[in-house]
This record gives structure tokens, sequence and C-alpha cells, in this order.
């Protein structure tokens, strides 16, 4: 089987059996978006449906997290993974919007890069399900499983798998396969016992082949 004819069936199933797939975080708008998404590193998406309603209703905009200190938000976020410096990121990242976008989240991920704590995988995100653009976010489920089933070889770093995936994705279905890829990581093919007897895309996959 070739690398463009596995992306193919694998695609090909997903479009089928999950053409509806989307973020499990709960947001209104692109700057609840931005938020969740950085709060969501290294955090379970439960975790930070929990805690973003209270927060985004002591502060709705950017303008109103950026008046805020980081001890602050650190009261409404310290249940979540790293919140010193999430706190203090989220308020950074808040002024920056103010000071240098009027407020408003930008559309591209250079310009969201430039933002404290907003790295490459969340711009990624936030262009990919705001504004549909073909940016391909990869967290570690994505890296992880692009790796296994044969979607990659050999990667290094999650740049490395986003080129790649990027490559052989057909651009306006790739904001979709993020999620194909990243919720059939979180649910299926886990990190510890990837439950394969169950897999739709077996067929297709690298990991699945060797065992047999």
């Amino acid at each position: 089987m070739t690398t463009r004819q596995r992306y193919e069936g694998i695609l090909a199933w997903f479009e089928q059996n999950m053409p509806v797939a989307e973020s499990e975080l709960h947001f209104e708008n692109a700057f609840q978006l931005l938020v969740a998404v950085m709060l969501s590193a290294q955090c379970t998406d439960k975790r930070v449906n929990m805690v973003t309603p209270a927060l985004f209703e002591a502060y709705p905009t950017a303008e109103a997290l950026a008046q805020a200190t980081k001890e602050q938000v650190l009261a409404y976020v310290k249940s979540v993974s790293y919140p010193n410096s999430k706190a203090e990121h989220l308020v950074g990242m808040a002024k920056g919007l103010v000071e240098r976008f009027g407020g408003q989240v930008p559309d591209t991920v250079e310009a969201l890069t430039t933002l404290p704590g907003v790295g490459r995988k969340t711009a990624n995100v936030v262009c990919a399900v705001i504004w549909n653009k073909p940016t391909m976010a990869v967290d570690t489920h994505i890296f992880r499983i692009s790796e296994r089933i044969g979607l990659t070889t050999g990667s290094k770093n999650p740049l490395q798998t986003e080129q790649t995936l990027i490559r052989y994705i057909p651009a306006d279905i790739i904001p979709k396969a993020h999620h194909w890829l990243l919720l059939h990581g979180r649910y299926v093919c886990t990190a510890r016992s990837p439950k394969c007897p169950e897999c739709g895309i077996r067929a297709f996959c690298r990991y699945a082949a060797k065992q047999r």
C-alpha cells in the first residue's frame, strides 16, 4: 500500500463514518475559543469546560481580561494544569489583542503567534475552527497516531507531522481532518492500549498490518 492510498482510504472512511467532527471545547466566539485552547494544553477538554463558564462570565472580552491581574485570573483556572503560567499568558494575550488588534482575534497563524502563550498549535486550531482555514494543529494525539497508523514516517516533531499531513490531505477538509485524527487518537487509537478490533481504519493502518 502506498502512502497516498493509505491517506485516501483513511480519509474516505472518516468522511463516511464521521461526517461531522467538531471541537469538544465549549465556546461561543473566537476569543472564547482562543482562551479555551490555551487552557487545554496538557489538560483535558472536560476540565477546561468546567473552568471556562465562570471565567467567561467574569471576563467576556479581551478588554475585560486585559484589565485583570494574574492573581485574579488564577482564581478561575487553578484547577487546570500549569495554572500560574496559563493565568499569566491569558492576561498577556488579552493585552496583546487590545494593544495590537483592537481587541479582535486575528485570523492568521503569523499574527496569533505574536501573542503571549499562543503557540503554533493553538493558532492553527483557532484559524481552522473559526475561519475554516487549511491549518493542521498537531497535538500529542495526532503526533502519535499519525506515526502509528502510517500517515507519517520518522517525524521528529509536531511541525514535521503538520507539514506531511497538509501535503497529503486536501485543503478543503484539513479543518475536519484535524478533528477526525484527534478524536480517533483520544478514544480509539489510545496511547497504551489501542482498540484495534473496533477500529474502522485498521485495513489501512501500518500498525495493524504489523500485528497481523
